[in-house]
């Protein structure tokens, strides 16, 4: 399929090089706007806009009738302009006469609650109608644009992610079912035997519990509201159906819109993993590239670095390696308990070079202009209320300058040694309101060793259980609370092979069906482990448990500063645990389990196995993630306090060090070659200031090239994370 780096139209003299603007709405503005919007997209070098995304009111103003004026207009003048298109489709939000029309298809709540036309996002993505109709729509403006010189992607909808418990759901939730169950083996082929199905449906749900056993498939319905605790392994299923049944619906018109143009790239853009209510795994594999939204969570300078890198990694982990494309942020502000925060100057451009840096190929935002009415008014854009002689603005001005400098990078790919595992399904299961605590959340585990890593200087991907994990140094299992049979011989296998494992609480205790596996936690994983965990021993919110180092923390590194000598802090989760067969590095200080293993090593094969049974405080986390990648003999030496780097290279042995500097004074980073930014040569090093970037092409004569690698004392290909 094609991708950013071949897009349909390759005689457009305006292609190429990294993607940057957003958000357009020219039919918000009058003409005097839109020739202003040209001359600033000039100023700013736009090379980008995104149109459409909720304009189905205006493009079929009555059911079956089309108007397309505006928008060829448009298309029009941002190809003369210099600015490719980005042309969505505008399923996200079905205009006022659908919901008169089709009043059976809007959502409805778990409650029974039906939902009014008012604001996006009204409409089942079960229910005939509307699937009718969003086919319609695509197919129109496929037809109609499929040859236009500024189209350069289709944008199918925006932000899946709506769910809705009606009878169109219920209906195609069992059609579904039917399809899981109908083979025992779980290949998805359905049976001509109904009983049969109907008894793997109840085994993998535990319907013998509380007298929830099936006799026919007319008594399976969505988990609705209901008396007490629903069904886990019923919810889990249903957060499985609206992934598929939403990718249904994006296949669709993806397969429409490839049918008028088969040359152009077709996308949507997911939510950042937070909000994701689909698998990116299996989607990733049905996007020509994956295109992603990240809106930061603060403004808070290390902890919104550290963010970016984890989405980056995980946008490039959906889309196996492949560049990947920012569709929307926020020009200057996050929301922060409801109330705007603005980051602070200069963060547009070295947050922008964060995504770039570890394989966008394009920094997008929403939106371009901001708009004077409607729900989101206030949100941000790179045209201000207030117009362009705005800080804002301006910095839009210098970030469009940088990424026109650095355009060679595009195409270009991120690798890493290390990699930390995500699954969506753990991630649901755990929000069950059944399990021994709500305050363990699979992203925020995996989030936390991610940056613990990211401030080692160790360079991650994140990746799916069922991938292949052969060629990674480190591989990080964070409380991934679902594993498969074949997920968990899949790390064994890892480990036996050699590799360094890691592995947090709450990981390997159910199977795919939310299934506890019996004999002891973590089932799946204790011989790999070689411990047994009795108990479990969650934490209420902010309290602690101490633990004392038996020996040196992993790798010979140090416990966090703040503590006593010795001693390491854990939160969220405490276990009972034996060893069997691993060594104890850490136990319990305090409380019940004084004395008993709570950080544990085990030779496996030729590999080790590491065990964390709490989730420690980030410092303690660091040092012992730091340790354990010192022992895959990843850890980066000579890594610069405050600045994080990351290398892409293409396929023609071209490479480009990135460089973005957190730290409050100057820092002088070893490098040889071209800084794109500044255009100067680097001959040995370069200085960069409190928050400042560099893009180096790298270029060196042999002899000089390891006088520079003498001076970091590490490997080139260790110089790898950001």
């Amino acid at each position: 399929m094609p991708g950013l780096s071949g897009e349909g139209h390759t005689d457009d003299p305006h292609r190429g090089g990294l993607w940057f603007g957003g958000d357009y709405n020219p039919e918000q503005w009058d003409a005097a706007t839109w020739a202003e919007d040209d001359e600033l997209m000039r100023r700013a070098r736009v090379n980008t806009a995104t149109v459409g995304v909720f304009s189905w009111s205006l493009l079929e103003p009555q059911e079956g009738t089309f108007e397309f004026g505006w928008l060829d207009d448009a298309l029009d003048r941002l190809h003369a302009g210099g600015v490719r298109v980005v042309l969505a489709t505008p399923t996200a939000s079905p205009p006022p006469w659908f919901t008169l029309a089709y009043p059976d298809a809007m959502p409805v709540r778990p409650d029974g609650t039906r939902l009014w036309h008012g604001s996006r996002d009204t409409y089942c993505a079960a229910a005939p109608a509307y699937r009718r109709a969003a086919r319609r729509i695509a197919g129109e403006l496929g037809r109609r644009y499929a040859d236009h010189p500024a189209l350069a992607l289709w944008h199918v909808h925006n932000e899946y992610g709506t769910m809705c418990w009606c009878d169109h759901a219920a209906a195609a939730f069992r059609s579904w079912l039917r399809g899981r169950y109908g083979d025992p083996a779980g290949n998805g082929r359905a049976s001509q035997d109904s009983k049969a199905s109907l008894a793997a449906l109840n085994e993998a749900w535990g319907t013998a519990f509380w007298s929830q056993r099936y006799s026919s498939w007319d008594q399976v319905l969505p988990p609705r509201a209901t008396q007490y605790l629903g069904n886990p392994g019923q919810e889990l299923d249903f957060r499985r159906f609206w992934s598929d049944e939403l990718l249904a619906a994006y296949l669709e018109q993806r397969d429409v819109l490839h049918a008028h143009a088969p040359r152009v790239p077709v996308t949507t853009n997911f939510m950042g993993p937070d909000h994701l209510v689909v698998d990116p795994w299996s989607w990733g594999r049905e996007v020509d590239i994956v295109a992603v939204d990240h809106y930061l969570p603060t403004a808070e300078p290390e902890a919104g670095h550290a963010d970016i890198a984890f989405v980056s990694d995980w946008a490039r982990g959906a889309g196996r390696g492949r560049p990947w494309l920012l569709m929307e942020q926020a020009p200057s502000t996050v929301v922060d308990a409801g109330v705007l925060v603005h980051r602070a100057p200069g963060r547009m451009l070295a947050d922008s070079l964060g995504y770039v840096a570890r394989g966008a190929d394009g920094v997008l935002f929403f939106q371009w202009r901001a708009s004077r009415a409607g729900a989101e008014m206030y949100h941000p854009a790179l045209v201000p209320h207030a117009g362009p002689d705005t800080r804002v603005f301006r910095e839009a001005v210098g970030l469009g300058e940088a990424l026109e400098r650095i355009a060679e990078v595009a195409g270009s790919t991120v690798t890493a040694d290390a990699v930390v595992l995500v699954d969506a399904a753990s991630r649901w299961a755990l929000e069950n309101r059944g399990l021994p605590s709500p305050h363990v959340r699979h992203l925020d585990v995996a989030r936390a060793a991610h940056a613990a890593l990211w401030r080692s200087g160790v360079g991650c991907d994140i990746a799916a259980p069922s991938a292949d994990l052969s060629r990674y140094r480190l591989v990080v299992v964070p409380a991934v609370y679902l594993l498969s049979e074949e997920a968990a011989a899949s790390l064994r296998a890892y480990a036996a092979g050699g590799g360094q494992l890691a592995v947090t609480f709450c990981s390997g205790i159910a199977d795919q069906w939310h299934r506890i596996r019996g004999g002891g936690y973590p089932g799946a994983l204790r011989d790999i482990l070689g411990i047994r965990i009795e108990e479990l021993h969650p934490l209420q919110p902010g309290a602690s448990v101490p633990l004392t180092l038996a020996e040196a923390a992993p790798g010979g590194a140090r416990p966090s500063p703040r503590g006593e000598a010795g001693q390491l802090t854990g939160r969220v989760w405490a276990e009972r645990l034996r060893a069997e067969g691993a060594d104890v590095l850490a136990a319990y200080a305090a409380g019940a389990l004084a004395g008993l293993p709570a950080v544990t090593r085990h030779a496996f094969g030729a590999g080790t196995a590491w065990y964390l049974s709490t989730l420690l405080v980030a410092d303690d986390l660091t040092a012992v993630l730091r340790g354990i990648a010192a022992a895959a003999g990843i850890l980066p030496a000579g890594a610069l306090p405050g600045v994080r780097v990351t290398r892409r290279r293409d396929g023609r042995g071209r490479s480009w060090l990135c460089a973005v500097s957190h730290s409050a004074a100057t820092v002088t980073l070893p490098a040889v070659g071209l800084d794109l930014i500044t255009g100067r040569e680097v001959s040995g090093a370069v200085d960069l200031p409190p928050g400042g970037i560099a893009v180096i092409r790298e270029s060196a004569p042999k002899k000089l090239r390891m006088t520079v690698l003498s001076m970091i004392g590490t490997p080139l290909s260790q110089i790898e994370p950001m």
